[in-house]
């Protein structure tokens, strides 16, 4: 029998420069998520559409939750699996396309994890496991576009 999980938080637009949206270029595309009890995380819009290049935009965060989760599922994995990680870092990237109408979405993602494993570790075991993270990971499992694994081992 499934469970279900709620999640909450809140986001506060802190963009009013005193006009609102009364023209395009008059505000800022920058707000914050609060959840409770943790800190706030100031974001902004893609620097495409007129973000904060210096902040956090829905497109980061999206692309961070996917590899976080990703990561958290491969620790646990590999724990199970016998195969001690000592490290573990990723460079992901996603690839997305806006339309003519201003419309976008991703088109796909590349997690790249660089992960130190004991000396002696079974690679190719290890690299299984990226393949049965998918079948547990919330977010890999909600979104609806292929995500790639591109992983390198180095033992340490």
């Amino acid at each position: 029998m499934s469970r279900e999980h709620v999640y909450t938080t809140r986001i506060v637009w802190t963009g009013d420069r005193g006009e609102g949206t009364r023209t395009y270029k008059g505000y800022d595309r920058t707000w914050n998520v609060e959840t409770p009890g943790k800190p706030v995380i100031h974001c902004s819009n893609d620097p495409l559409l007129g973000g904060d290049p210096g902040l956090p935009n829905p497109e980061d965060m999206l692309l961070g939750a996917l590899s976080a989760c990703h990561m958290l599922w491969y620790l646990h994995l590999a724990s199970s699996a016998g195969i001690v990680v000592t490290g573990y870092e990723d460079n992901p990237d996603g690839v997305g396309e806006t339309m003519p109408d201003g419309s976008g979405r991703f088109l796909r993602a590349t997690l790249r994890p660089r992960i130190s494993v004991e000396p002696g570790t079974d690679t190719a075991k290890a690299d299984t496991l990226h393949k049965e993270v998918h079948r547990f990971c919330f977010i890999a499992r909600s979104v609806n576009f292929p995500i790639e694994y591109d992983a390198e081992y180095v033992e340490g």
